[in-house]
């Protein structure tokens, strides 16, 4: 049996100097640090990411960083350092998931190549190997989830320039990489993103200061600190408080079965002022408590470091409707401290890639921000995680741990749906290429444990307001079971494989036919008649087009019937809205998204809430996005900005604006890769007001409640400015049309 517990070791850091003797033309290192690395050049740090690289299924593929390094240089001798941490590569404290059994944990290792071209065009490679020294640093102990403890007093001042003395540093051992497929990482790196200042800062009891800083984040502190060296300064991270005041770690400690929860500990060297950060973790929070604190704490003992992934912007919504602006944020803000290298469920209690809520939130992050990339290599990783069978685990990456329980389709479908997300927002097909015979493995897989056409496998609405109302879990996972053959379907059409498309069309019409003979009770009603089970069958396209009008209704009286408060969990929550716009209920979808009592997504906001929660309720996490397609759904419906499915990338799409009653104007825009489409409409005495403006060489179609249609042509393009009237019954339209360019 392996032996796992093998000691806990400092940071190692590691140096070689090498000689320039020529003029560069240019210079790239290429780095594998496991499982993060700092690099520096001549004692200056190269690049600003952070928590880089980001994490893979180790053993299967392991990604390199490039950086520019030509200005690093010098003439004459040069070092290059390398820091490491054991992010979660070497993760040594137990937790519920396994992460401490890896097949691949091991010690931290580097592999590095420095490739220099001189102006005179000869070239020379500086690469890892036995010639380099080793030595512990100050970073006593860093761990994913337990956090850092550092001790200034053993620093190595100029261990990374050259001219250091390093004759008491041991030679390195060389040792096997993890296993894995080496690749180049192409995604944006995580980023220091935001700096912020504490709200307030207060001695919660003599020698434990609070410091709150008003919105809850993903990232660390940046400790400012005076004092006599050996002093221990720890910081304690949590997003609520204890009756008493003082941090409240319990609920997001529950799964870490050694060591502490979300901390980091200084030792100061003393001698001056000490500025400190740390490296290789990172916490959720809003409330750091500082024990142990030299003097007087202030506002500028701490600042907060705000950590996620460096994707660009790309949407924006705004309206007037306070609580929807507020919301919007509160998901922005979950959705980028849940992307810190891959997309999480929360970045304190797990930080873990659960693929059921990168799915749900998926149009969301494509809406916003620049995320295709990121995506795709996660994707790789799930890829990765696929047993021959085609089945997959639940979180991505894995050890071994959530295979036969926290999967199944709702929560798998993540391999589909997110690369068609990709293709309908982007145009790019390159996933679905790439992925095709693992996703069809995938869906083989669903047949195989399906029972005449129906999968009872997997997890269902979860997080439900009450577990009793909740629909059984076999309907929507057999939703997603047909979702995916479908998909499948339409894959091999893109990618030319007829008899494939052909077989998995037939294949999810034998579903379609089984669900809606297992699950279809007459008049409407699905199921018991809860809401998800409505929603999910409207949503996916289940519902034969003679009943639609009737399980729509029956939708809307439900909802109506409790209070027009969600009776459902994070499966209702993305379809149910979606179903209503959708189907000429927009008003009551608006008055289910901002009703304020409980359960509710602005019930949350009235709670002091700064981003999205895991439960109705607040009990468990408070920063979860699984509840975050409330963001896409305003692009979609309130701007109704829609792309094409059968002309993806918004070539060609759909502007379909809702305009529910109590909302007065709507501003949005979105950068697609042909250009920034901007939708804006106002309330006035006649009516509406509204301006399209539409990328150059995209078509976009307006449609407008009451059945009003225009499409832009080019020759519309020449009149940018002029306006076209639809009268309605009850007022009208005004539209105004321009060219995006």
């Amino acid at each position: 049996m392996v032996n796992w517990e093998f000691p806990v070791l400092p940071s190692p850091l590691f140096r070689l100097e090498f000689k320039v003797e020529s003029a560069v033309r240019s210079a790239r290192a290429m780095i594998c640090g496991l499982g993060y690395y700092e690099l520096y050049l001549n004692g200056q740090k190269v690049g600003d990411q952070v928590l880089d690289p980001v994490v893979t299924q180790y053993d299967r593929r392991v990604r390199y960083v490039t950086h520019r390094v030509e200005d690093c240089l010098q003439p004459g001798v040069n070092a290059v350092g390398v820091m490491l941490g054991n992010g979660w590569y070497n993760c040594s404290t137990p937790d519920v998931w396994h992460f401490d059994k890896a097949s691949w944990r091991d010690y931290p290792k580097l592999l590095l190549q420095i490739e220099i071209v001189f102006k005179d065009g000869r070239k020379v490679t500086i690469g890892s190997g036995p010639q380099w020294k080793v030595a512990d640093g100050p970073l006593r102990f860093d761990s994913l989830r337990n956090g850092e403890t550092y001790d200034a007093r053993l620093e190595k001042a100029g261990w990374n320039s050259a001219g250091y003395d390093d004759s008491d540093w041991s030679p390195v051992a060389v040792v096997p990489g993890p296993g894995g497929l080496l690749e180049e990482q192409l995604a944006p790196p995580c980023k220091v993103m935001e700096t912020l200042v504490p709200r307030t800062v207060h001695e919660v009891k003599p020698g434990v200061a609070l410091f709150d800083f008003g919105r809850n984040i993903a990232g660390w502190a940046r400790l400012q600190v005076k004092g006599a060296a050996g002093t221990e300064v720890c910081l304690r991270y949590g997003e609520r408080l204890s009756a008493d005041g003082t941090i409240d770690q319990k609920h997001i400690g529950a799964y870490i079965k050694g060591g502490d929860c979300q901390t980091d500990r200084y030792i100061l060297k003393g001698g001056g002022e000490e500025v400190w950060e740390p490296r290789f973790t990172y916490h959720g929070f809003q409330y750091v408590q500082v024990e142990g604190l030299p003097g007087t704490p202030s506002l500028d003992t701490l600042r907060g470091r705000v950590v996620h992934t460096a994707f660009e912007k790309i949407g924006s919504f705004s309206c007037s409707n306070e609580d929807l602006n507020r919301l919007q944020e509160c998901t922005l803000e979950s959705y980028r401290g849940n992307f810190v290298g891959i997309p999480t469920d929360c970045p304190h209690r797990e930080k873990n890639g659960w693929t059921g809520d990168a799915q749900l939130a998926a149009e969301t992050g494509l809406m916003n921000f620049n995320v295709a990339p990121a995506y795709r290599e996660w994707l790789a990783t799930m890829a990765d995680t696929q047993r021959p069978n085609g089945q997959f685990p639940g979180i991505v990456p894995s050890t071994g741990w959530g295979y036969n329980w926290g999967s199944g389709p709702a929560w798998d479908s993540a391999f589909l749906l997110i690369p068609w997300y990709i293709t309908l927002y982007t145009g790019d097909t390159h996933c679905i290429e790439q992925h095709y015979e693992a996703m069809k493995r995938y869906v083989d897989y669903c047949t195989s444990l399906a029972t005449g056409g129906i999968m009872s496998f997997g997890l269902g609405d979860w997080c439900h307001v009450d577990s009793k109302r909740m629909v059984p879990s076999e309907l929507p996972v057999t939703a997603y079971y047909y979702t995916d053959a479908l998909l499948v379907s339409r894959f091999a059409g893109l990618t030319n494989r007829p008899k494939d498309q052909r077989a998995y069309a037939r294949l999810a019409a034998g579903i379609r036919e089984a669900f809606n003979r297992k699950f279809y009770k007459g008049d409407g009603v699905y199921a018991a008649g809860e809401q998800t089970a409505m929603g999910v069958a409207l949503h996916y396209g289940l519902v034969d087009e003679g009943e639609k009008a009737r399980v729509v209704a029956r939708l809307a009286e439900a909802v109506v019937a409790n209070q027009c408060r969600p009776d459902f969990g994070i499966l209702g929550a993305k379809t149910v809205p979606r179903v209503l716009a959708e189907n000429g209920h927009a008003d009551l979808a608006y008055r289910l998204i901002t009703q304020p009592e409980f359960p509710g997504w602005v019930h949350w906001l009235r709670q002091g809430a700064t981003t999205l929660w895991e439960d109705w309720n607040g009990e468990s996490s408070r920063n979860h996005i699984m509840f975050g397609d409330i963001s896409a759904w305003m692009y979609s419906y309130l701007a109704g900005i829609k792309p094409d499915p059968d002309v993806p990338g918004f070539k060609r799409f759909t502007v379909s604006p809702c305009f529910p009653e109590g909302l007065d104007w709507v501003k949005a825009e979105h950068a697609t890769p042909r250009g920034l489409i901007k939708v804006s409409w106002k309330r006035n005495s006649r009516g509406i007001s509204m301006d399209l403006s539409v990328p150059s060489g995209s078509v976009a179609t307006l449609r407008l409640p009451g059945g009003v249609k225009l499409q832009s042509q080019q020759e519309l393009f020449k009149f940018a400015g002029s306006h076209f009237t639809a009268p309605l019954k009850a007022g009208g339209y005004k539209v105004r049309f321009s060219n995006g360019s």
